[in-house]
């Protein structure tokens, strides 16, 4: 690392961004940086990757952020394709681990990479360890919905899990959503194939007891269709169904999105009736955009991680550093460190 990173926490939030990240890295990354440096005030941007790349994007920034911006060169770039096991052995001067480095090391509040999402996991969760009471990380991110939002947990990171550990993720989701939307007492669902008791797998049924027990605001268990249509803040499941789940919401939206632009292409009568339901068409585009929601958090970490989308663009990836910067005003990790201490507490007690 050039140069010694001293940053006050207390007057900005210093947010490592790990520039040579995802499908496009610095073509994307740095464009998307200067603008969340011109939007909000309060960050300090570590710029990580190859000096000589970041340098010649800088180049043109105007004179009123450069102060707020700092370059940490990386010799080495973690491939999309590479293996999590090679990229934690091989590549400790990656951008990716350095990135993930400034947070262990208290210079930087959070950091965000468009990396490989399984070597983020693993060189994050080797670095910065999980939080006491935690035993797996999991990925959560915001999906649009009829009220509003939903938080979703876990998205990929734990394919094969235990009652215990969707208890964990309902804890960590309830946190961040009362730390990043202000609900006291999110409500909490646990997806199922029903709604009924009987229904579900044996760790299914064994999670909602835990958690028809615990001081969470649980509703008991939600349906596919209730993460996008129901008053849920908070839909808890394991990483191999929540991958899925999310995978095919996006082909579903594609799918929708697609046939809209055909149907509407069809005929001079079709364009015109599609002009004329061009602003209707437009603010429903607006809502549901996924740029909107980009930036999923790896949670259960002693520090904080926001995983962008490989192929964001720069207007997704500057919300990524926007969800960064309010679970570092949040204090999101110390929340769940001390929510999950109290509840833990609570359980000895009864």
């Amino acid at each position: 690392m050039r140069g010694q990173v001293a940053i006050s926490m207390s007057h900005s939030y210093p947010i490592a961004l790990d520039v040579m990240s995802g499908d496009h890295g610095a073509s994307v990354i740095m464009p998307a940086a200067l603008r969340a440096l011109q939007e909000m005030d309060d960050i300090h941007l570590l710029l990580v990757g190859d000096e000589a790349v970041v340098a010649a994007h800088m180049r043109h920034w105007p004179e009123s952020v450069r102060p707020r911006a700092q370059v940490i060169h990386a010799s080495q770039t973690v491939a999309m394709e590479e293996l999590p096991a090679v990229a934690l052995r091989n590549k400790r001067d990656s951008s990716m681990r350095k990135s993930i480095d400034l947070v262990k090391e208290g210079s930087a509040s959070a950091c965000v990479s468009a990396g490989n999402t399984g070597a983020l996991m693993a060189t994050a969760r080797y670095v910065l360890k999980t939080l006491a009471g935690i035993d797996r990380p999991a990925i959560a991110t915001a999906l649009p919905s009829l009220f509003g939002h939903t938080h979703m947990l876990d998205l990929g990171a734990n394919v094969d899990v235990e009652a215990a550990h969707l208890y964990q993720f309902a804890v960590m989701g309830s946190v961040l959503v009362t730390a990043i939307d202000g609900l006291e007492t999110p409500r909490v669902g646990l997806l199922n194939i029903g709604s009924e008791a009987i229904k579900g797998n044996d760790r299914v049924r064994e999670a909602a007891h835990l958690l028809e027990g615990s001081s969470l605001n649980y509703i008991g268990f939600v349906e596919g269709n209730d993460v996008y249509c129901s008053d849920v803040d908070v839909v808890v499941c394991d990483g191999f169904v929540g991958n899925v789940a999310l995978k095919t919401s996006e082909g579903v939206a594609r799918m929708i999105a697609d046939n809209i632009r055909t149907e509407f292409k069809r005929s001079w009568i079709t364009r015109l009736r599609g002009l004329v339901a061009l602003p209707v068409l437009n603010r429903f585009r607006n809502r549901i955009d996924p740029r909107r929601y980009n930036g999923a958090s790896l949670l259960g970490l002693q520090g904080i991680v926001i995983k962008s989308h490989g192929g964001a663009d720069e207007v997704a990836f500057q919300n990524a550093i926007r969800i960064a910067r309010k679970e570092a005003e949040a204090n999101v990790p110390q929340r769940i460190d001390k929510q999950l201490g109290r509840m833990l507490r609570q359980e000895v007690e009864v």
